[in-house]
């Protein structure tokens, strides 16, 4: 009965002549019968959905893009972003960030499929690059989209073949056959039977790396931090670094709300160590002379609890960024970031003069984070030895150029110099040529980390002093030299800052508690109780 006056009604408001603003059409997925009765249509009765002028644009104006379609047209664009700035790094031997850093940042949305991708290009490249010109694919026109090309060369013939959504999709899509007979023949013309033989190997550890993180104690404090990640994976102190977490390998944090705000950092437990060797005090002058991407930057912040200075320099545009970034992420208001090269900086300046503390991790071959970094992939990690050794000599002048420059600060107490390399003439060698001057400054070499087995090599004297950490066994191949200057060396004005310091804390404690201590016990006393007041006069 309900059903039919509903009916009813329905074909009464249909025949009726009512302003079209007060009749609602009946919905997409329902049809109303004969009977008065909503029925669910038939999907493919269902009126087709507008196609957006965003899909048209991506497939030529033919029919709109699937979800998973869509996906990976927009994973090989920004694949494509990322292999332009790593490609383009490389050849400039200024990497504006690692392969990692770069898929994880903020910009990329899909980055598992955009990091698979960047890789398996990378892996491939140089047999990408010989098929795509025996094609001659990269002509005046696409040229300028090598990058895109080679992403989509690599989904043809190694991975899943790609859909024809794009002007470069359709391209090469078209040229299929002429690309599949290129590699062959290019198979032949090398003597291989598989496609293995002609990719650069790199002899890789098996050893699981454990996942460190560094909890930024500006946000968060190390028991809270523990607490959370203990909800989802097993938790362990670090027993070197105050605050670093050491959590099973393959941990993947990246997506994490810790993460995501800045409570805590991935940093690796030897990087770590560089800015805990240096030790700043709260309320110091601290200078990071090489500071991009930020993460020593921000940890040294994290030590001084926020207070002090640190002045952040970078030369590089595309880092300073970066950097900037680090910073505010980790809400290091005391870190003043300066787009300056360090070696121009006058230190004789007054915000110059009143530095106590070096932080010097200067560019270096990286060949201790190679492995991590994936630099592997790289095609300057297939270089001669010859270049590589050219490139090594360069980069050790200006080690040392910018080691002696740090003794040059006249306020400077600790100087810490890092490397991320296991090259001796990064190393020992960049410290035994300048242990003269630092003589000459009041400089000596001081003891880093002393509960750490692992030494400098025996080449020059103190180099028990000296920190390194195996590349085989650490994950990771860093060195760290600390250099303290005298007490007798030290400017007067600061030696006699710091011997003072407990005395003048404890002169106006004193003082405060007597100041307390006298009006309470005499006037506020008289105030409440007047009969005492003239007591007192009288």
């Amino acid at each position: 009965m309900g059903l039919t006056l509903l009916g009813l009604f329905l074909e009464f408001l249909t025949k009726s002549k009512f302003p079209q603003p007060f009749l609602r059409p009946p919905k997409l997925d329902s049809a109303v019968t004969e009977a008065g009765k909503l029925e669910p249509m038939a999907r493919k009765d269902r009126p087709a959905k507008k196609q957006t002028a965003a899909s048209r644009k991506l497939n030529g104006g033919e029919k709109p893009l699937r979800g998973a379609e869509r996906s990976a047209y927009f994973a090989r664009r920004e694949a494509a972003k990322v292999l332009r700035t790593v490609l383009e790094g490389d050849a400039r031997r200024r990497a504006v960030g690692s392969i990692k850093s770069l898929v994880y940042s903020p910009s990329i949305r899909n980055k598992r499929a955009t990091f698979a991708l960047v890789c398996e290009t990378l892996k491939h490249l140089p047999v990408i690059k010989d098929v795509l010109r025996a094609t001659n694919v990269l002509n005046s026109k696409w040229k300028r989209q090598e990058e895109l090309l080679c992403i989509i060369a690599y989904d043809i013939l190694f991975g899943k073949e790609s859909l024809a959504t794009g002007d470069a999709e359709k391209l090469l899509l078209s040229r299929k056959d002429k690309l599949r007979s290129a590699l062959v023949h290019l198979l032949e013309k090398k003597r291989v039977k598989h496609i293995k033989e002609l990719m650069p190997q790199c002899k890789i550890s098996d050893m699981p790396k454990p996942r460190y993180v560094r909890v930024n104690t500006l946000k968060m404090d190390v028991e809270s931090a523990i607490l959370e990640l203990t909800k989802q994976y097993a938790v362990d102190k670090d027993d070197m670094v105050p605050g670093l977490l050491k959590l099973p390998p393959s941990t993947d944090l990246h997506k994490h709300p810790l993460v995501i705000n800045g409570s805590i950092f991935m940093q690796g437990r030897a990087s770590s160590m560089v800015a805990a060797a240096l030790e700043p005090k709260p309320g110091w002058w601290v200078l990071d002379a090489c500071s991009a991407p930020g993460n020593k930057t921000v940890h040294l912040a994290a030590i001084m609890k926020g207070k002090g200075k640190i002045i952040a320099c970078e030369l590089d545009k595309q880092r300073v960024k970066r950097l900037e970034a680090t910073v505010r992420l980790a809400g290091a208001t005391n870190v003043k970031v300066k787009h300056e090269d360090f070696l121009k900086l006058n230190p004789e300046e007054p915000c110059c003069s009143k530095i106590r503390a070096i932080l010097l991790d200067p560019s270096c071959s990286g060949s201790g984070t190679a492995i991590d970094r994936l630099d592997h992939l790289l095609p300057s990690y297939a270089a001669d030895d010859t270049g590589n050794s050219d490139r090594l000599m360069k980069l050790a002048a200006f080690q040392k150029k910018a080691l002696e420059h740090a003794f040059s600060f006249p306020a400077a107490e600790r100087i810490v110099y890092s490397t991320c390399s296991i090259h001796q003439i990064e190393n020992e060698d960049v410290v035994k040529s300048v242990l003269p001057l630092a003589a000459s400054h009041g400089f000596q070499l001081a003891p880093v980390h002393p509960q750490w087995p692992r030494r400098g090599l025996p080449v020059l004297d103190g180099s028990q002093h000296l920190l390194r950490t195996d590349l085989v066994e650490d994950g990771e191949g860093f060195f760290i030299a600390l250099f303290v200057r005298k007490a007798d060396k030290r400017p007067q004005e600061y030696a006699e800052s710091e011997t003072c310091e407990g005395y003048r804390s404890k002169r106006f404690l004193r003082k405060k508690t007597e100041f307390v201590n006298y009006f309470f016990n005499n006037r506020f006393r008289m105030l409440l109780y007047p009969p005492f007041r003239l007591k007192k006069q009288r």
